[in-house]
């Protein structure tokens, strides 16, 4: 993984949202023109201070995060079992999935089923640096 990028405090990126939802099932008829605009910044960044952007490497979270994947990840937001979590293993970043179970031990799991989960042993240092809100990819 990369260093994180710092969300600019003057970022605010609006665009265009089109008048009618695309439909997913059959057709209706588009129309040419947008009818207002989305603030990005508004919609997925709950904090500016606490947020960052990473560049995911590596496929050990396929299919929830594509290899390149742009991840933003919040300081901010707790980390509980079942979310997506950057973390400090032993001096090294990495983003899995963040386990408890009912005895305290704590496991970072992978998405795909072709890597190990890493369990951590007692005298491993593990801390959380964030919590992964979203995950940008591009369209296949």
């Amino acid at each position: 993984m990369q260093n994180p990028e710092p969300l600019l405090l003057t970022l605010d990126v609006s665009l265009p949202v089109a008048p009618d939802a695309a439909q997913c099932g059959f057709p209706s008829p588009a129309q040419d023109y947008p009818t207002e605009e989305l603030s990005l910044v508004e919609h997925l960044i709950r904090d500016r201070a606490a947020t960052y952007f990473w560049r995911a490497a590596g496929r050990s979270m396929q299919p929830v995060i594509p290899d390149g994947a742009l991840l933003i990840v919040d300081r901010g937001v707790r980390p509980v079992p079942g979310r997506i979590v950057v973390a400090i293993v032993d001096g090294e970043y990495t983003v899995k999935r963040l386990h408890i179970d009912p005895s305290g031990q704590v496991t970072l799991r992978a998405e795909n089923p072709n890597y190990p989960h890493l369990v951590l042993p007692e005298l491993s240092e593990m801390t959380v640096w964030g919590v992964v809100t979203f995950i940008i990819s591009p369209a296949t």
